[in-house]
Formats: structure tokens, sequence, C-alpha cells
């Protein structure tokens, strides 16, 4: 069995709305042969506190324009590792390091991944590529020095 149509596109906007709101790392793994409450976990890792809440809001408010609302919320008060569980997908929003200390993608890692638009994790490297290019060429300019 493979996840339903319906969590496929869940999963994919709900890894659109947190890529667009900085999130990090956004995998989606089919889950569907090995648990029978859910067919996706999305992962998605974030640097702050209030980087978690503002991706829990921009998923939600994606989803919620879809037509989904969260069955059951938990982990909002911390917001260290929110959950947020639509019954067909389960979307976890973690500080990083809470992501790399629990690791739920090892622990599924013999579950398919979904493929992600590769709009879904690209937007960071680039902006972080144009960000340090420009602290680059601001470090190669001496502002003491006169031309």
């Amino acid at each position: 069995m493979t996840a339903s149509s319906a969590a496929v596109a869940l999963a994919i906007a709900a890894a659109e709305a947190a890529s667009e709101k900085l999130g990090e790392d956004i995998m989606a793994i089919d889950v569907s042969d090995h648990v029978v409450i859910t067919d996706v976990f999305v992962l998605i890792s974030a640097a702050n506190d209030r980087q978690v809440k503002g991706v829990v809001d921009g998923v939600e408010e994606r989803l919620r324009a879809m037509g989904a609302k969260p069955l059951r919320r938990e982990g909002e008060r911390e917001s260290h590792w929110v959950l947020l569980d639509y019954g067909d997908i389960v979307v976890h929003v973690q500080l990083a390091e809470e992501r790399i200390h629990y690791a739920i993608e090892r622990l599924w890692k013999d579950c398919p991944m979904l493929e992600l638009p590769a709009s879904v994790n690209s937007p960071h490297s680039t902006r972080e590529s144009a960000r340090d290019a420009a602290y680059d060429g601001a470090l190669s300019t001496n502002p003491w020095e006169s031309s």
C-alpha cells in the first residue's frame, strides 16, 4: 500500500508552505505500509522557537485553504517540537537540535521518501548564496581606504 493521493497532495502543500516560511531540511516519508493511523510524516527543521511558530502558522494556513483542519496539535507551548495531526499526514516541526537528537527519519529509514518539488528546499540555498556573496563582497572592501 502507498500513501493516498490526498495525503501526498497535503504533504506537498505542507512542505511548500514550510519552505516559504524558511523551514529547512524538509522531507516527507510514506509510512502507510507501517502505520495504520496516517500515510505520511512531513519533517521540518527550524532555527529557533519563533521560526517554529512561523512554520506551523504557514502550514496551517495553507492546509486550511485546502479544507484541512488539524485533528490534534501538540507542543505549541514550548515550540521546540510541534506536531500537527491531519489524519492522512502528520507534520513535525522541530528545532534543528531536536530534529538531530530524535532523528525521526532514521527510525523510518525503511520507508520510501515522497518526491517533493525542487522549490521546497532550494530557495534557502539560493538565498544563502546571495547573502554569502554580499557578505564576502562587503569584506573585500575596506571602507577606510580612499578610492
